[in-house]
C-alpha cells in the first residue's frame, strides 16, 4: 500500500514537537523551575523581576532599620540618662533656694551642679558606632564643647539642625534623630545654658537668680521628656513598619516561587504522557518506512 509521503512528514513534525517537549519537560523536572528564560514565559518573566525588586527593597528597608533601631534605642537611653542628671541638678538647686544654707553649703552645691553638667556635656556627645546621635548630620564632628574659663561656662554646638529620616517601602517619612541644638541648647528650654547659669548662681555663695534657673531647668527637664517620647514613637513606628515589611517579603517570596516553580507532579506525569507519544510515533513511522522515513519523502 502506498503511504502519503506528507502524512509521514507530518509525523516526523509532530515528533519532532514531542522531543522538544521532552526536553523542556526533563529541564524543568531536574531545575525545578517552570521559567528559566523570558522565552519560557515573557509574562511570569516581567512579573518575576517587578516581584524580586519588591523583595529586594523590602529586604534593605529591614537591614537598615535593623542598624537604626540600635541608634535610635542609644538616643532613648541617653535621654533617660540626661532626665536622671536634670532631676538631681533640680533636687540640689531646690535645696539651695530653700534659704537655710550658708555660703560654703551654696558652693558645694555649685560643684555638684558643675558635675552634673560635665556629664550631660559627655551624654550630648554619646556616639553610636563612631557616629554621633545629636549632632545633626555632622556625625563625624564632637557636637558640644564646654568653655570653663568663663562664668557662666559657655557651651557651642558644632553640629546643625538637619533631621535624619528613612522611608518606609510604603512611603511613610519616619525620622530618626534629634539635633543637638534642638535638645540642649533650644531657645525654648536652654538645658546646658541653665545648668550653666545655676553654677555660676551658687558658685559665689549666694543664691543669686536661682530661683529663676531653677524654674527655666524645670521647663527644660520637660521639654527634654517631650523630645525623648518623639524618639520612642518614631522607634515604635519603624519596629511596625520593619515587621511589615519582613512580612510582606515573606509573602512577596512565596509568590515568585509559586511562579517561578514547576509543578513536580504535573510536569512529571506531562514527560511520562510525551514519552508514551513519542515511543508510539517512532513505532509508527518506522512501520510506514518499512526500514527508512526518507524512501517516502517527494524526490
Amino acid at each position: 500500500m502506498q503511504v502519503d509521503p506528507f502524512y509521514v512528514v507530518n509525523l516526523s513534525g509532530a515528533l519532532d514537537q514531542t522531543q522538544a517537549s521532552q526536553q523542556q519537560l526533563s529541564e524543568e523536572l531536574s531545575s525545578g523551575l517552570r521559567v528559566t528564560s523570558i522565552g519560557d514565559d515573557p509574562v511570569a518573566a516581567a512579573q518575576n523581576v517587578q516581584l524580586l525588586n519588591s523583595i529586594q527593597q523590602d529586604d534593605s528597608f529591614t537591614q537598615t532599620s535593623s542598624i537604626t533601631q540600635g541608634l535610635m534605642q542609644v538616643t532613648d537611653s541617653t535621654l533617660g540618662s540626661v532626665v536622671t542628671q536634670l532631676n538631681q541638678a533640680i533636687s540640689l538647686a531646690t535645696q539651695a533656694n530653700n534659704g537655710t544654707m550658708n555660703a560654703s553649703d551654696l558652693t558645694s552645691i555649685s560643684g555638684q551642679i558643675a558635675g552634673i553638667l560635665d556629664e550631660v556635656v559627655s551624654l550630648a556627645n554619646t556616639d553610636y558606632q563612631g557616629q554621633y546621635i545629636f549632632g545633626g548630620s555632622q556625625t563625624g564632628t564632637t557636637p558640644f564643647t564646654l568653655d570653663n574659663s568663663t562664668s557662666p561656662a559657655m557651651v557651642t554646638y558644632n553640629g546643625d539642625s538637619d533631621v535624619n529620616t528613612l522611608v518606609t517601602p510604603a512611603g511613610q517619612s519616619i525620622q530618626l534623630n534629634l539635633p543637638g541644638n534642638q535638645v540642649f541648647t533650644s531657645a525654648t528650654a536652654n538645658v546646658l545654658g541653665t545648668l550653666s547659669n545655676l553654677v555660676a548662681d551658687y558658685a559665689s555663695g549666694s543664691v543669686g537668680n536661682g530661683v529663676t534657673d531653677t524654674a527655666a531647668l524645670n521647663s527644660a527637664l520637660n521639654y527634654v521628656s517631650q523630645q525623648r517620647v518623639t524618639i520612642d514613637n518614631s522607634l515604635t513606628q519603624l519596629n511596625d513598619a520593619s515587621g511589615v515589611a519582613t512580612e510582606q517579603a515573606t509573602q512577596l517570596t512565596a509568590v515568585q516561587t509559586d511562579l517561578m516553580q514547576a509543578d513536580i507532579p504535573s510536569v512529571s506525569t506531562q514527560l511520562a504522557l510525551v514519552q508514551s507519544q513519542q515511543s508510539a510515533l517512532i513505532s509508527v513511522i518506522a512501520a510506514l518506512s518499512q526500514g527508512s522515513l526518507f524512501d517516502h519523502l517527494p524526490s
